[in-house]
């Protein structure tokens, strides 16, 4: 009760960090959709550049969260804007799931169609924009549907570093030693991510080939 009576007090204050978190999540998204699908089509395209992109995609991945944060803190750039600094570590940290199902997604397509498109005189590009991406599209969106609720979660350590979002209840609580203040922000975030999972994950059945 204590904790529904401080969502009620605060909700002004809720809605906002709420706001702000999807506003991170949302762009670093969007980004690592923009990046991560073409080089999931070059290395199905040029496998040898398979290795080297995941490898390093990988790395991204294993790399603490806060301690990303960190190292990308001393960039003149970005570091003169906290917002712009958790939106890169988001982008990277959501790239890997969206790289490897691109291309999961493409070279998952059956042979068969694929020739068949060249025996009626389809290019390669469209091949690739007519028959190869439409059949890949469910496996590609569960990758960014993975790559969502990645950065839900990690959208709250980016209080840290004063990018603001939910993270900033927690924080708050876990100085404070606050359940309440610490659900404020767990309780949001649990929310957004699995509306995310589920509504990509209606979006991803509608689009499986039949």
């Amino acid at each position: 009760m204590n904790f529904l009576h401080f969502m009620v007090q605060n909700r002004q204050q809720v809605l906002e960090l709420t706001w702000e978190h999807l506003w991170l999540v949302g762009v670093s998204t969007v980004l690592a959709v923009l990046v991560g699908i073409p080089l999931g089509i070059m290395i199905s395209r040029w496998p040898r550049w398979n290795k080297p992109v995941l490898a390093v995609a990988n790395i991204i991945q294993v790399i603490p969260s806060l301690a990303l944060f960190g190292f990308l803190l001393p960039v003149p750039w970005l570091g003169a804007r906290v917002d712009r600094l958790a939106i890169l570590a988001l982008t990277l940290c959501a790239l890997l799931p969206i790289i490897r199902n691109t291309y999961t997604g493409i070279r998952g397509v059956d042979p068969a169609v694929v020739e068949a498109g060249r025996g009626m005189g389809l290019t390669d590009r469209q091949l690739l924009f007519r028959v190869e991406l439409p059949l890949a599209l469910s496996v590609i969106l569960s990758g960014v549907r993975v790559a969502v609720v990645i950065s839900v979660g990690l959208a709250t350590i980016a209080a840290a570093i004063g990018a603001g979002g939910l993270g900033e209840f927690i924080y708050r609580g876990l100085a404070m030693v606050n359940n309440d203040l610490i659900l404020a922000g767990a309780v949001p975030a649990a929310i957004l991510a699995l509306s995310a999972d589920m509504s990509l994950g209606w979006l991803e059945r509608r689009l499986r080939p039949r």
